[in-house]
């Protein structure tokens, strides 16, 4: 089959009856500082307008040497991971440099030389364009070119060619807006093209032939410019259902958590606040009680008539503490990033089930258990709203005013609300952490 190519058949695509791919023999051995462009040319001088070849990335590797000294394949895959996504036992599923999500980063420790590790390129789509630029000198052809590497997919057993470098090639192709062939509107169809192709050629290039290129040909129209290469076929984080692996789950929400304090005007999911709350009531608590409960504010007028409230009695307050009405004004300023969300949460304690001793210190001790108790309720939701993808800041503003909190919400005389939590999409990124080593929290005994 490699040798000879595969047709199929098809009715898509500008009209198309079918297309033919086939790999291309005689690409020898390739080494550092090597022209794939020219050793392609000679291999495959057939090359025609239209035609889309497709590159297994360890030649491209090769050429540009990334090959690197690495004392095992597992530092190489710490170097060059920037998440854990999942791991079992020694394979890990990583975010590499290049934002791709695959197992080991792309670090390859076959058919190169011992003590040496293979990398990914640095920027498959540079080099696909550069393979490109080369044969279109050489040949004077118009090419597509990808750059293919193996990728496993969830859900599904086995291994599939995929494209991480494009030039030439719409890579994606949106449907979105059209209709299929009974009048239905396609609202979510866009056509992964560059996955398809790549999948295409590595049905002829197979994995242990030593047959590192392919060529489609047939299917002219899904050349086209595409500044932006294969890199929009990675996923955003903000759009990946899926972004969280399994054991990491937990861990990256919590190290993805962070104070958020300018949101966007997208409203929030309802459904993904309950869930939250779902997740928050799992906290452990003294004497089996659940002490938790979560005043969800989804009107904008609840939301403003107890922030107007809690305003003027905070500004009582500090008028009382002779504060400037300048300082006043600074501190009010501080409650924006409650009035600016779209979404309010109270979390409030209720201490059913405390043991009463008669005794200042155990009663005050009984009190903190709750308290502690509350706080890792919070946390929980936090977390579990971060894994929704909603950013939160929890305010401890309300536990200043407690009565008219519970007058203005219309709470029973033992919720003690406990914060508030603002809830929305984040307007922008978060800044990076500052790395908290933890041995500085640590002692040993």
């Amino acid at each position: 089959m490699t040798s000879e190519g595969v047709t199929r058949m098809t009715s898509e695509g500008a009209g198309a009856a079918g297309f033919r791919v086939w790999a291309v023999p005689g690409i020898p051995e390739v080494r550092e500082g090597d022209d794939l462009a020219k050793l392609i040319a000679t291999a495959e001088p057939g090359l025609a307008d239209g035609d889309v070849v497709l590159v297994t990335s360890k030649i491209v590797s090769k050429a540009e040497g990334r090959i690197v000294a690495a004392d095992s394949r597992e530092s190489a895959i710490d170097a060059e991971t920037v998440r854990v996504v999942a791991r079992r036992g020694t394979l890990r599923i990583v975010e590499n440099r290049q934002g791709l999500v695959m197992a080991a980063a792309g670090v390859d420790a076959s058919n190169t030389p011992a003590g040496t590790v293979l990398l990914l390129p640095e920027d498959p789509d540079a080099s696909a364009r550069t393979i490109r630029d080369g044969l279109r000198d050489t040949l004077g052809v118009d090419v597509g070119v990808l750059v293919t590497d193996t990728f496993g997919r969830p859900w599904r057993n086995g291994l599939t060619d995929v494209a991480i470098g494009a030039a030439g090639v719409r890579v994606l192709d949106d449907l979105r807006g059209g209709t299929d062939a009974y009048g239905n509107p396609l609202s979510a169809t866009v056509v992964a093209t560059a996955d398809e192709l790549a999948a295409a050629g590595d049905l002829v290039k197979g994995k242990a032939e030593g047959l590192p290129v392919a060529v489609v040909r047939g299917l002219p129209h899904v050349l086209a410019e595409e500044p932006e290469g294969a890199r929009v076929m990675v996923r955003a984080a903000r759009d990946d259902m899926f972004r969280l692996g399994t054991s990491e789950a937990v861990r990256e929400a919590v190290t993805q958590r962070r104070t958020v304090r300018a949101f966007t005007d997208e409203s929030v999911d309802p459904g993904a606040v309950r869930r939250a709350v779902a997740a928050a009531v799992t906290a452990p608590a003294p004497h089996h009680t659940t002490p938790w409960r979560f005043v969800l504010l989804e009107s904008p007028e609840s939301r403003t008539r107890l922030l107007d409230a809690m305003r003027d009695a905070w500004i009582a307050d500090l008028r009382r503490d002779g504060k400037s009405e300048e300082s006043i004004a600074k501190r009010v300023r501080r409650g924006d990033v409650l009035r600016n969300a779209p979404y309010l949460v109270v979390p409030c304690l209720v201490t059913d089930g405390a043991h009463t001793y008669g005794d200042p210190r155990r009663d005050g001790a009984e009190r903190e258990m709750f308290v502690v108790a509350a706080g890792a309720g919070v946390q929980n939701f936090l977390v579990a709203l971060a894994g929704e993808r909603l950013g939160s800041a929890w305010v401890s503003s309300t536990m200043f005013c407690r009565d008219v909190v519970r007058e203005i919400l219309e709470l029973p005389e033992d919720w003690d609300p406990m914060g508030a939590v603002a809830v929305g999409h984040a307007a922008e990124a978060p800044k990076a952490r500052p790395v908290r080593e933890a041995g500085a929290f640590i002692e040993v005994r």
